[in-house]
Parts: structure tokens; sequence; C-alpha cells
């Protein structure tokens, strides 16, 4: 009897929990925002930690005194090996940050309405016109100091240790906002998907670089691209060693 009732007791947070979550996507619309919302990040951060409490992973941050020199906003970039990685890389920076991420995503129940309130931006990769306006657009939200942006070069997961091509391209964003970029390498969130939930997966998180507009001025974007790529190689090949 007293398995029922707690059984019972779960169920019904779970339930109070969706209808909550459907009632503030409901109040999301589905154009583009360009103000942080500081609660829905809260409601979106607060799922980020069940997805990895219950998946039962240890994340470890290195690094992350580098971002003390950084006055406002930032380019985030970094290696793409899971779906895991952005909520990882959000919970361990503890900062404003709208993820780039592919059209899809947006179309998820709930989830997509609740991200776009955190500034979260579709990229349409077929369409190169309507690409290069959402890179703009996320220049304007760093300049602006509304959020931080990150964003995967790789431009998909390669689910593995190597990395895939960067698409240099995203590098424009802050060649046009001015602004640092910081350069995050992770390691082990591929592992999560083959032990989670009875096995702990450890995934570390490292600021491999911080480039600031001083350091990249007068750079091509594959110049920029080649720099950030080999810190991040360099400080996954660290840390996949070590697990």
């Amino acid at each position: 009897m007293v398995v029922l009732y707690i059984l019972a007791g779960i169920f019904g947070v779970i339930l109070a929990d969706i209808v909550l979550l459907t009632i503030l996507a409901l109040f999301a619309g589905r154009e583009r925002y360009g103000k942080y919302n500081k609660f829905y990040a809260a409601v979106y951060k607060f799922h980020c930690r069940i997805a990895i409490f219950l998946s039962n992973v240890k994340i470890t941050v290195k690094g992350r005194e580098k971002l003390d020199g950084i006055n406002g906003k930032f380019l985030l970039v970094g290696n793409h090996r899971s779906n895991y990685d952005p909520f990882v890389t959000f919970l361990a920076l503890k900062k404003d940050i709208a993820f780039i991420s592919k059209p899809e995503n947006f179309k998820v129940p709930i989830f997509g309405r609740i991200v776009r309130r955190c500034c979260y931006l579709s990229i349409d990769r077929t369409n190169p016109k309507n690409a290069v306006k959402t890179l703009n657009y996320a220049a304007e939200l760093i300049s602006g100091g509304a959020a931080s942006v990150g964003v995967y070069p790789e431009g998909t997961r390669s689910k593995g240790k190597e990395m895939l091509a960067f698409h240099d391209g995203v590098f424009k964003i802050a060649q046009k906002a001015a602004c640092p970029i910081v350069v995050a390498a992770v390691s082990g969130t591929e592992r999560i998907h083959k032990r989670a939930p009875f096995l702990r997966t450890k995934v570390t998180l490292e600021i491999a670089d911080v480039i600031y507009p001083e350091n990249f001025a007068g750079l091509s974007s594959h110049d920029i691209s080649a720099v950030a790529k080999d810190a991040i190689k360099a400080a996954t090949e660290k840390n996949d060693a070590a697990k």
C-alpha cells in the first residue's frame, strides 16, 4: 500500500509538471525573442538538472576561471558529441546562453517554445540567406546584451571522439558583435546514452580558451575556426585519456 501511495505521488508530481510546462508553452510564441526571459530560463535549467540527475551524470568543470576576465556577453563554441551537450554546458557555466539549434528541435512539443523564450535560435543551413540572417540576429543578441550565444561549429553531433569539419561562418557572429569567443571542450557525453541510468557517466567540460576581439582582429573566420578547433582538440584528447 505504501508503494502505491509513493507511485501515486510521483505520478501526481509528473502530471502537475506537464500541466505547468504546457501552460508556459502556450504563453510562448513561435517568433524570435530579443530578451532573455529569466523565469523560462530557470524552468529550463530545473529540467536540465533533472535530466542530468536521472541519467546518472557527474559533471566536472575545468577552466571556468578563464571567464572572469569577460565583461559582457560572448560567443560560445564547442565540440558536439551528444544531445546532452547543451544541458551540460548550460548547467556547468551558469551563464545566460542562447543556443543556435536545428529547426527540428523547435518542433518538439512544449520544449521548443520554452527554449524560444530563452532566445534560442533556429538555423536553416539548407537556405544560406536565412542562415546569414540567423547569424546576424545572434550577433545582435550579444552586442545588445540580451544573452551570450552558443553554437556548435560542426553543425551536428559527431557521436564520438573525432570532430567533424567546422563551419567557419559561425565565427562571423563574434566578428560582427566584437565579443570574446569562449572555446569549450566536452568529453564523455557520447557515452551517456549507453550507460544511463544504471551506470554513472563522468563528463568533463573544459574552457579550453578565451579568444578576445583584439586577438582575432584582422583574422578571417577560417583562421579563427582553426585556432578554436586546435584548442578543443588538445583539451578533449587530454580529458578523454584521463577517463
